[in-house]
């Protein structure tokens, strides 16, 4: 999660930057609306999260030593 904050941070930032350039394009939104800048935050984060607890609780229910017998 530590990643996708940073990825986050980094991608809001550069978001942020270049809404002048597609401020041309946007029709009825703002090119700094914060509620999409925030949405997007939000899906990203609940995707990063899912994304990293499945594995996480299926790597949790494996004892240790058959899987290291497995190898």
């Amino acid at each position: 999660m530590k990643l996708t904050g940073a990825g986050l941070a980094a991608g809001l930032a550069a978001a942020y930057g270049l809404t002048r350039l597609l401020s041309s394009l946007l029709f009825g939104v703002k090119a700094s609306d914060p509620l999409s800048f925030g949405a997007v935050a939000a899906l990203m984060t609940a995707v990063a999260a899912l994304a990293t607890y499945v594995p996480a609780r299926r790597a949790a229910a494996i004892d240790p030593g058959e899987a290291l017998r497995y190898q």
